[in-house]
């Protein structure tokens, strides 16, 4: 099974994976819970309000963006545990890592999916 990206706004392409939004604040515009079709709101794998706040989705920041967040990832007691779920998940269908970014290159579930992918 593979592990995917795909922004809330979008319409969901794949609505049998396993759909897990991975930012901390609910995305705004109007995306209720139902329509984002979510398995599981991870927002504790997100990164910290500080780290979120300091980055604001700058692209020239997003290379030390992404070692905090590893760094946070490292330090985060929750995160043992989200591998174990999407790993879990994996085994039986798709994972699909959900967040609000208008930039889908520098974003935290880039850097998130690339750690699961390492640490798999």
């Amino acid at each position: 099974m593979k592990l995917k990206l795909e922004r809330v706004y979008t319409k969901p392409a794949d609505l049998s994976g396993y759909r897990i939004l991975v930012d901390r604040l609910w995305p705004p515009r109007g995306i209720s819970k139902v329509n984002a079709a979510l398995d599981w709101w991870a927002k504790e794998i997100a990164p910290s309000k500080e780290l979120r706040e300091w980055f604001h989705h700058d692209p020239q920041l997003f290379d030390e963006f992404k070692k905090r967040y590893l760094a946070e990832l490292a330090a985060n007691s929750f995160t043992a545990e989200f591998v174990a779920q999407v790993n879990k998940q994996l085994q039986i269908q798709d994972v699909i890592l959900l967040y609000g970014a208008k930039n889908q290159v520098d974003n935290q579930a880039v850097v998130l999916k690339e750690y699961l992918e390492k640490v798999q």
